[in-house]
């Protein structure tokens, strides 16, 4: 298994996030755009940093609001995507995750929807990268990962494949049905659990998010499936947590690797 956080999940500068992850012995790290931007360095002195830390930058993440946007925006999403591929050719990084679209003016249309995304995989083609398309849970149109990936599959695209998290299928009351997913078209998978909460689930998702095993989600099961299925990708942390940001880094990407561990045994011991 693979280990590997979410830079989000853990509090400070970018370069004190990664030693931390680093410390706590991840394989690797997403880099979320927020904290790199922050951070004001290249691409390149991303990429020396991880190297020298022993950190493989597994995911780049997020590109937004793309499918069905209005198409007047293709030359200024165009642009933004090139950018985004550029600098993670730079940063030594393939898998850039594309979220669902959140924009009231976005298209319903499944169509316009698919024309979007497989010109963002040509792109990514282009650079040799890879989109990983995930549904968010408060998606516009696209909010169940079998709504991604009926798209991905329009699209019919090797550089086009989803992200799963276990949050936005399992707060919405789904469960993982992976019969008719072919393994190589999960590019990437995000773990976090949380415990249960009345409120609207994107609130719910940004401050209450908790490592696996803390909450009360069936991550486990969500896991199993996955296991069961071949996935082979790195397992992923992604908790966004008001708790664990005012926490120190260390403390915090301790127990994401504990909380990792603790579920790779839960699921060694039913083999």
């Amino acid at each position: 298994m693979l280990r590997s956080i979410a830079t989000v999940c853990v509090a400070g500068t970018l370069p004190e996030k990664l030693r931390a992850i680093a410390q706590a012995g991840f394989d690797g790290v997403e880099i979320f755009e927020p904290d790199f931007t922050a951070w004001g360095e290249s691409p390149a002195r991303l990429a020396a940093l991880c190297q020298e830390l022993g950190l493989t930058i597994f995911l780049f993440q997020p590109l937004r609001n793309i499918e069905g946007a209005p198409p007047q925006q293709w030359p200024q999403t165009r642009d933004r995507a090139c950018r985004t591929f550029e600098a993670m050719r730079e940063m030594g990084c393939r898998d850039l995750l594309l979220c669902s679209n959140l924009a009231a003016q976005s298209s319903a249309d499944p169509a316009r929807q698919v024309e979007d995304l497989a010109r963002v995989a040509a792109l990514a083609a282009e650079f040799d990268a890879r989109v990983g398309y995930e549904a968010l849970a408060w998606g516009r149109h696209v909010n169940r990962y079998t709504q991604a990936w009926a798209r991905v599959q329009a699209v019919d695209n090797p550089a086009l494949g989803l992200v799963l998290d276990s949050f936005h299928v399992l707060a919405l009351g789904d469960t993982l049905e992976l019969d008719t997913i072919p393994p190589e078209k999960i590019f990437f998978t995000q773990f976090a659990d949380a415990p249960r909460k009345n409120l609207p689930v994107e609130e719910w998702s940004r401050h209450f998010r908790a490592y696996p095993g803390e909450g009360e989600l069936p991550v486990a099961a969500f896991a199993r499936t996955l296991m069961q299925r071949g996935y082979q990708g790195p397992w992923s942390l992604e908790v966004f947590s008001d708790v664990w940001q005012q926490a120190p880094a260390i403390e915090s990407a301790r127990a994401g690797f504990a909380s990792l561990t603790r579920l790779a045994e839960q699921l060694n011991a039913r083999r």
